[in-house]
């Protein structure tokens, strides 16, 4: 009981701020805006003249959005080239690891806020279906000597209605990303169970309790509040939903720490200039990774706006960080 009453303490202390003074409230983005969404619309569109960071520079939270949008509108056909680039192709490990911790199962609807070309989506698919394949294997198994609970089940099984099918919505903002990933599945041949919407992670256009797992990865820093982004993913979430979020982090061990800011400023603006002809648009990606919190504050935003169980997973020495949490 400790745990939901420290959040719960906390949440009163920041609400009793707010009412005091509006100004108070950190442009970092560490305040929560309520359990209400329409409450924290309202409040952000009441504090339109205040600032925030668009990397190290520092401008009004109206105009970040647009900035962010431009950025990956300039970036979106290189976009996966770059990621294989910078990453030396890890990026995929890591995306990997995120549905090998998910562990879906068939039936489940997913959620991928922030995916417009698709990675997560994709790989949630695929997963579902070697899951669906394993249990026909498993079933054809013991249907040659089938036991009573067999055969009883399939009997149960006829009556019911069937497996309720999984399916995969791909959210972005950004119309060119989400054109990226909608000629991707094509070329794939991917159809089947994958829709594509445009939408704002602080305002999506879906109704509460819809979803059984959202995903936002190598995204949520690029939000203006991501508190209300939060307070979003918590609404359309079903209850036992799981929140899993995979964002570059803090690194914890010091010597790769230095490597990693050489290599970031560096080296990673050089390939964008190279590859997608866009030097700034990396260096503001670069800046953006130094100004989004760390595992531990990441962790006490997402209890604030009321996950339960909240974890986090460190990968490739905390270079990126797999966090999880779920709706009660």
């Amino acid at each position: 009981m400790a745990a939901p009453m420290r959040v719960l303490v906390r949440r009163a202390i920041r609400l009793s701020l707010r009412n005091v003074s509006v100004g108070s409230v950190s442009a970092a983005g560490r305040s929560s805006c309520g359990s209400a969404a329409s409450c924290c619309r309202c409040f952000s569109e009441a504090a339109g003249d205040r600032n925030t960071h668009f990397g190290f520079e520092t401008v009004p939270e109206a105009e970040k959005a647009k900035r962010v949008y431009q950025v990956f509108e300039n970036v979106a056909q290189k976009y996966d080239i770059m990621n294989d680039a910078m990453s030396l192709g890890i990026h995929r490990l890591w995306k990997d690891m995120l549905l090998h911790v998910m562990h879906p199962q068939p039936g489940a609807r997913l959620l991928d806020v922030a995916g417009g070309t698709g990675d997560i989506a994709f790989r949630f698919l695929d997963y579902i279906q070697s899951q669906q394949e394993r249990q026909r294997r498993r079933e054809a198994m013991s249907s040659q000597t089938p036991s009573w609970q067999d055969i009883s089940s399939s009997y149960s099984t006829e009556d019911g209605e069937g497996d309720r099918e999984s399916s995969a919505v791909v959210c972005d903002i950004n119309k060119e990303m989400l054109k990226v990933g909608k000629q991707k599945a094509d070329n794939m041949g991917i159809s089947a169970g994958l829709s594509w919407v445009v939408g704002d992670a602080e305002e999506l256009p879906f109704d509460d309790d819809q979803f059984d797992i959202y995903t936002i990865a190598f995204g949520i820093r690029n939000v203006t509040h991501i508190d209300q982004a939060l307070q979003e993913a918590l609404r359309v979430l079903k209850p036992g939903g799981r929140f899993m979020c995979l964002e570059f982090s803090k690194v914890t061990n010091p010597v790769l720490a230095r490597l990693y800011d050489a290599y970031s400023f560096q080296v990673i603006p050089v390939l964008g200039e190279v590859i997608a002809g866009d030097w700034k648009s990396y260096q503001y990606l670069v800046e953006s990774i130094r100004k989004f919190p760390d595992q531990e504050e990441f962790k006490l935003m997402m209890e604030d706006a009321g996950f339960y169980c909240v974890q986090y997973y460190n990968l490739t020495g905390g270079v990126v960080a797999l966090h999880s949490g779920f709706k009660l």
